[in-house]
């Protein structure tokens, strides 16, 4: 009896209606964290879908009702620019400075990561504290120097005069995802793979790669879509046109066609719709490297 006299004196006193003010007040969270979520969707989806079926019209379509829906559909802008060696060319372009600038990034960001994660001296954590002011350094203000470095090294108008400063820009972002990871390794996989006779690199190559392999396709996907839609820096070192990645080629086909509105368009849609088919098919990958990386960090 005196238990149950204390309990009732103790226990919080719940106002009549708090816990329908409660439900209301958390109803109203949502609804405005949805709203928000909607206008932010918006913004991102309509400018795209705007692209995509405005390549669907005509230029006088487009003049007349530039909101409008294609009626009726047009495909000869498309099929236009398909048939276009330059854009083949450019696309290929694009491609393999993606590709070489993800060969540069994976494995120097990996081993980087690995060292600055699995062993212990002095200047491991200044070293890492200089890779994360490296996210605070944007490309456009090294842009002046970079072409000077580029132009010393003869690289200008090569795949790689793009690539390697890619590559440097990536880097940062890319340690500061791996290597958290790595350091949530337990460190019985190293005791273990030390009895097996298994060297620093040996474990980093058999169990921390293949452990990593979520993180590892996040920044392929990362990288290769900021490769991709890379503009200033294809800019400055590819002068001649064969060389030139689709950005570059979007500004080039907005100056020849400046009055055909709609296969300006349609090569827009195009250049973008790569990028944004595979961020799309990997995004699970990427939701699921950052999470990894950030929870065991």
């Amino acid at each position: 009896m005196v238990d149950d006299v204390v309990d009732l004196a103790t226990r919080p006193t719940q106002l009549p209606g708090s816990g329908r003010r409660f439900e209301i007040r958390s109803a109203v969270a949502r609804g405005f964290l949805y709203l928000v979520a909607l206008v932010v969707l918006a913004t991102i989806i309509l400018p795209v879908l705007y692209v995509i079926l405005g390549g669907f019209r005509s230029t006088p379509q487009l003049a007349s009702d530039p909101l409008g829906l294609p009626h009726p559909w047009l495909f000869s802008n498309y099929r236009a620019v398909l048939g276009l060696g330059s854009f083949w060319r450019q696309v290929w372009n694009s491609t393999l400075i993606a590709m070489i600038t993800v060969g540069l990034v994976l494995p120097a960001a990996s081993l980087a990561a690995f060292v600055l994660s699995r062993f212990r001296f002095k200047a491991r954590e200044g070293i890492y504290t200089l890779f994360t002011f490296g996210l605070l350094f944007p490309v456009t203000v090294a842009i002046l120097p970079l072409f000077i470095v580029v132009r010393q090294l003869h690289l200008i108008n090569s795949p790689l005069g793009v690539a390697l400063p890619q590559a440097a820009f990536a880097l940062p972002l890319s340690i500061i995802i791996l290597r958290p990871f790595f350091a949530s390794i337990p460190g019985d996989f190293e005791e273990a793979a030390m009895l097996d006779g298994a060297g620093p690199l040996r474990f980093y190559w058999s169990i921390l790669l293949p452990l990593s392999r979520p993180v590892m396709a996040t920044i392929t996907v990362l990288t290769i879509v900021t490769s991709w839609n890379a503009f200033l820096l294809p800019l400055v070192v590819l002068n001649k046109s064969v060389q030139h990645t689709l950005p570059l080629g979007v500004t080039n086909f907005s100056s020849q066609y400046t009055t055909d509105t709609a296969k300006v368009l349609a090569f827009t849609a195009l250049s973008m719709i790569p990028a944004l088919l595979f961020y799309v098919i990997a995004e699970r990958q990427i939701v699921k490297g950052l999470a990894g990386g950030a929870i065991k960090g």
